[in-house]
């Protein structure tokens, strides 16, 4: 792949001088902060606001309550984030110009993908790590130590999670010329997947089933009763990231720019 080495520079420099990376992984942090707090803090938030007795009601916060903000605001406001991050990939280039400037240089189009899904990619798994650091430091102080390698593995599956949606969007900023569009396929298998995990009979094979499995790593309860458990929605999510990655080479390989 020509030119990957110098486009993916080109990205990841771009992100520091647009100030994109470190407002990701700041809000990010803040999330990964935030978890522990409100889970640690709830109870006295409602008594303030609502009476001592529906604050005796709730059950004395755990560090199971902080993991389990942690996994609902990264997958919820995470996605978000990799929708935004992503629909601008290629439709945000082919509008301004730049997509058909950068490729009369000596660099191949697999290579101009290449470089955006790993900055893509990476970013969101820098971020993620960093929420998750915060979350595991506050959580220590505020509840008890969690399991690092089963945080660790927990973190990884929420990154994993979040690059479903982006590779989504990205495939969608392929294949239509308005980042708003392409934004709107993303919020779109957000619905549709949320609808699909739901159901009984697929639920536990979609990747939203990667939630559960990284609340049982997080708290060091090991991973459900068989393999499968996480197996399968493991499996899924790398079918829907390897389709949406090779629907979009095979289409923007024929576009005219």
């Amino acid at each position: 792949m020509q030119g990957l080495r110098i486009l993916l520079r080109k990205e990841l420099a771009e992100g520091w001088r647009t100030k994109r990376t470190p407002v990701v992984v700041g809000l990010f942090v803040i999330m990964g902060m935030l978890a522990p707090l409100l889970a640690r803090f709830t109870p006295a938030i409602v008594a303030a606001s609502a009476g001592t007795h529906l604050a005796d009601a709730l059950p004395t916060p755990t560090a199971a309550d902080a993991v389990d903000q942690f996994l609902k605001t990264t997958g919820q406001l995470g996605a978000f984030v990799a929708i935004l991050l992503a629909m601008g990939s290629v439709a945000g280039d082919r509008e301004r110009g730049t997509a058909a400037l950068v490729l009369t240089k000596p660099v191949s189009r697999a290579a101009y993908l290449v470089a955006k899904l790993i900055a893509l990619g990476a970013l969101l798994g820098v971020a993620t790590l960093a929420a998750g650091a915060a979350t595991a430091a506050y959580t220590a102080v505020l509840f008890a130590p969690l399991s690092l390698p089963g945080f660790a593995a927990a973190v990884a599956l929420v990154w994993i999670g979040l690059l479903v949606p982006a590779a989504i969007t990205f495939l969608g900023s392929v294949l239509v010329r308005s980042p708003v569009a392409a934004a709107g396929l993303g919020f779109a298998w957000v619905i549709v997947g949320g609808v699909a995990a739901a159901l009984p009979t697929i639920g536990a094979d979609m990747p939203a089933a990667l939630t559960g499995e990284a609340r049982q790593l997080a708290l060091g309860l090991g991973i459900g009763p068989s393999a499968s458990a996480i197996g399968a929605p493991v499996f899924v999510t790398v079918l829907i990231l390897g389709a949406s990655v090779t629907i979009a080479w095979r289409a923007f390989s024929r576009q005219e720019l």
